[in-house]
């Protein structure tokens, strides 16, 4: 009895995907041993959860789309080999569609077109399943899965490549999630905090505000299947936090997707604004693309250079930053998750955006009580202040916010230690606020 393992299932489909291309190319050569009637025989539960999830609806006709766009991640020279067996002297298919020499990858690239050659051959019928599929009929495509990269305006659709989502890739292949790596592809980084919200000291009416945002992550999808909202409920939710910078902005989105468990992406918009015309949103995106159905939360710190109010077209420049503008408005609106835009200025953001915002939530300077909490809240957890210090006495002298806080309390922690004192003194403190004081150009008494 032969003992020897089998293949890995991946294997064994590209053995079958090979028999696959090969046999449609005996079909339009007209030579020998053509074959049209073969079909993979996928075993997705061999494969693991994510490939499971992945195939749950799909067609045999996805399914074939999904390995075709998978294959050159796994076998680099795929296609060129089994092309060459047809033509050893070298040439193209064009009926085979695909794309070579894309950039740092030497090979051969499947296009739309490769899929609708190796699926349907001459079939007319079949052509225009998978067009429909890859246009956009294919839960594989609305669920973000693999998509046709665009092409230039007037040429076939079908030429673009076929792109399997560098998420999904990693899912597959490796058995687990990857997060983008931040760059031109993806103008955005993940953030994440150590802090908890018993360290959020703000007002109570934010913090009630905040609360119907967590009430919409916790319970929207399931509020809008069991009653059925679809039709009355656009998707996503759209929130402006707006306050004097240092009040508590960036690390209550950052909270806020710690809590839920959601990836959280500040938007980079030295990255992402461009003087050159179309820039701008061919950046931002790339940014909705790659967020689509992930459950990501998007941040837009400083929004007023993107949202900002649009002026009075007096040249060719306003009207295509208003253009920019009503596309970003557009876009945000349509996107399915958590987006929160942050501003010092409410009256700095477009009112186009502001009529459609689900929730505006103000972030004041904090109170003295507050300020007092902060300096409680802050101080190090080993370190100590000395008999003259009075946090409520500086907390109602020297109004602060929650990060110009943090900063004169490490800048007084690092003098008290360098000093080799076990506690920080009121001339330390004092010190660290004067510091605060001059970046913002206040007088210090």
């Amino acid at each position: 009895m032969d003992q020897r393992p089998l293949p890995h299932p991946l294997a064994r489909l590209l053995t079958q995907a090979e028999q696959l291309v090969a046999g449609r190319l005996y079909a339009y050569f007209a030579l020998d041993n053509a074959r049209s009637d073969l079909q993979l025989q996928w075993e997705a539960h061999d494969l693991g959860a994510y490939w499971r999830t992945c195939l749950a609806h799909a067609t045999d006709v996805e399914k074939t789309i999904l390995l075709l766009s998978m294959i050159p991640h796994l076998r680099p020279a795929f296609y060129d080999r089994i092309i060459q067996e047809f033509l050893p002297n070298g040439g193209d298919i064009i009926e085979m569609g695909g794309v070579k020499n894309a950039g740092n990858h030497r090979g051969f690239l499947p296009t739309g077109e490769t899929a609708l050659f190796i699926i349907a051959g001459d079939s007319v019928e079949k052509r225009l399943e998978v067009q429909r599929l890859l246009m956009g009929d294919s839960q594989l495509v609305k669920e973000g899965i693999i998509y046709l990269e665009a092409v230039k305006e007037g040429e076939p659709p079908m030429s673009g490549r076929l792109i399997l989502t560098p998420e999904w890739l990693s899912k597959l292949l490796l058995g687990k999630e990857q997060l983008p790596v931040f760059g031109p592809d993806f103008p955005a980084k993940p953030v994440s905090t150590l802090l908890d919200w018993k360290d959020l000291v703000i007002a109570e009416k934010t913090r009630e505000q905040l609360d119907d945002i967590k009430a919409w992550l916790q319970h929207n999808t399931t509020l809008v299947d069991a009653w059925e909202m679809q039709r009355i409920i656009k998707p996503g939710y759209r929130v402006l936090f707006y306050g004097p910078p240092g009040t508590g902005k960036t690390l209550t989105a950052t909270l806020l997707g710690k809590e839920f468990k959601r990836d959280i992406f500040r938007i980079d918009l030295s990255q992402v604004v461009s003087k050159y015309i179309g820039e701008t949103e061919k950046n931002l995106e790339k940014i909705f693309r790659r967020a689509e159905n992930r459950d990501w939360i998007l941040f837009f710190d400083e929004a007023d250079a993107l949202f900002g109010k649009r002026s009075n077209v007096q040249s060719s420049h306003d009207r295509y930053a208003n253009q920019e503008v009503a596309y970003l408005l557009q876009r945000v609106e349509d996107f399915p998750g958590l987006v929160i835009l942050a501003s010092n200025f409410k009256n700095n953001i477009d009112k186009a955006f502001m009529r459609r915002f689900n929730a505006v939530v103000h972030f004041p300077v904090p109170s003295t009580l507050e300020r007092q909490k902060l300096w409680q809240t802050i101080l190090p957890t080993k370190g100590r202040l000395g008999p003259d210090v009075q946090l409520a006495e500086i907390a109602e002298k020297y109004e602060l916010s929650g990060s110009a806080i943090v900063q004169a309390i490490h800048y007084a922690s690092l003098k008290a230690f360098s000093k080799g004192n076990k506690t920080i003194g009121k001339k330390e403190l004092l010190a660290g606020i004067q510091r605060e004081f001059e970046k913002e150009d206040r007088v210090f008494k």
